[in-house]
C-alpha cells in the first residue's frame, strides 16, 4: 500500500482522495484550517462534495509538511493560478517527490500551461504529469465508472503513477503527450462556455454538435502547434472530455455559458457558482497564447470577448455564424 498526497480539497481533490483511498493511504492537505477541521468532523467535504464519507485510509491535513511526508506520489488539484505557488512551497520544504496535476488551464498572465510551469519550477528530470478526461466528481465518488489519461514524461513513470490510481470505478490509460492531455483538459472548458451560450439561446442540437465539432478542430489546431500528437485529442482527454463538459449536467463551465446567454453579468454568476470554473479565466490566457503562435481559434475569441469585453452572447454567435466560408479541414 502506497502513501499519496493529494493538494487542494475542492470537489475533484476531494474525489479523488476519496477514490485513491480504497487503496492507498492518502493525505488530503487543504490550505484553509477551518475547511480542514470541518472535514475532520465531519469525515467528509460537505462544503464541496456532500455528506459522502471518509474510509479510514483518508487523513485531512492542513499543514503541507505533515501532508507531504514520506509520500510516494504527490497529486496537485489546486487551481492552476496556484501551481507554481504550490510547487515553490514543496521546493522550499526539501520535498523531492514524483509528481502529477489534476487541474486544468493555462497560469494567469505568463500564459503558460502546467507542463510548462513544472519544467520550470521542477526541472526535466523530475518525475511529474497530468491527469486529465471526461470525469465529474459527483459521479466518481457514487461509484460510477469514470476513464481518464494520465500523461508523464517519462513512459515509465505514466505506467507506473497510472497503476497507483487506476482502481474499482476508475480506469486509467497511460501517454507520454503531457503537451495533448494540458491543452485538451485546459481549452475544452472554454468550449464548453461556449456551448452553454448556445444551448441557453435555445439554438438546438445542431448548433451544440457544430460547436464541439468545430471546437475539437480549434483545440486540435492549437495543440499541435504546441508539439501535442494529433491522436491524443481523439482519445479520453481530448474528445471525451470535451463531450462531457459541454452536455454534462455538473459542467460548471458550461452552466457560466447557460447564464451568460440569459444576460446575467459575469461576476454575479461566477459569485453564485460557488466552484472554480477554469474557462473563464483560461479564455483570455490561450487567447493571448495563440496570438503568439498564430493560430485562429475563432470561437475562443468570440467566448473571451463575451466574457472580458462586455461583447453580447448572441452577437458572439451571429459573428461566429457569420464567418467566411471556408473548407472544412481549414
Amino acid at each position: 500500500m502506497a502513501k499519496i498526497t493529494v493538494l487542494g480539497a475542492g470537489a475533484w481533490g476531494t474525489a479523488l482522495a476519496m477514490q485513491i483511498s480504497q487503496n492507498h493511504q492518502v493525505s488530503l492537505w487543504a490550505r484553509n484550517a477551518g475547511h480542514v477541521s470541518g472535514m475532520r468532523k465531519a469525515r467528509a467535504n460537505p462544503l464541496y462534495l456532500g455528506d459522502f464519507p471518509f474510509n479510514d485510509n483518508l487523513q485531512v491535513e492542513d499543514d503541507l509538511a505533515v501532508a507531504a511526508a514520506d509520500a510516494d506520489l504527490i497529486l496537485s488539484v489546486v487551481p492552476t493560478a496556484g501551481f507554481r505557488g504550490i510547487l515553490q512551497d514543496i521546493k522550499k520544504l526539501g520535498i523531492s517527490k514524483p509528481l502529477i496535476w489534476a487541474h486544468k488551464g493555462l497560469e494567469p498572465v505568463s500564459t503558460k500551461l502546467p507542463y510548462e510551469v513544472a519544467q520550470e519550477e521542477l526541472g526535466g528530470n523530475a518525475k511529474w504529469g497530468a491527469l486529465s478526461g471526461p470525469s465529474f466528481a459527483a459521479e466518481l465518488v457514487r461509484g460510477l465508472p469514470t476513464a481518464v489519461t494520465l500523461a508523464a514524461n517519462d513512459a515509465d513513470f505514466a505506467q507506473e503513477a497510472a497503476n497507483l490510481i487506476h482502481g474499482g470505478n476508475l480506469r486509467v490509460y497511460s501517454s507520454t503527450d503531457v503537451t495533448g492531455v494540458s491543452v485538451g483538459g485546459a481549452v475544452k472548458n472554454v468550449m464548453a462556455i461556449a456551448a452553454g451560450i448556445s444551448d441557453g439561446m435555445g439554438f438546438g442540437n445542431n448548433a451544440r454538435a457544430a460547436l464541439i465539432t468545430r471546437g475539437l478542430a480549434e483545440i486540435t489546431r492549437f495543440g499541435v502547434a504546441l508539439g501535442a500528437k494529433t491522436e491524443t485529442f481523439m482519445g479520453l482527454a481530448g474528445v471525451g472530455d470535451l463531450i462531457l463538459t459541454c452536455t454534462g449536467q455538473y459542467s460548471r463551465n458550461r452552466e457560466v455559458g447557460l447564464q451568460l446567454a440569459s444576460g446575467k453579468p459575469l461576476q454575479d454568476i461566477l459569485q453564485g457558482l460557488g466552484h472554480v470554473a477554469e474557462g473563464v479565466n483560461t479564455a483570455r490566457e490561450v487567447m493571448r497564447r495563440a496570438e503568439t503562435i498564430d493560430v485562429d481559434m475563432p470561437i475562443t475569441r468570440e467566448v473571451n470577448l463575451a466574457l472580458t469585453h462586455g461583447k453580447s452572447a448572441r452577437d458572439a454567435v451571429m459573428d461566429l455564424l457569420g464567418r467566411e466560408q471556408k473548407p472544412e479541414g481549414v
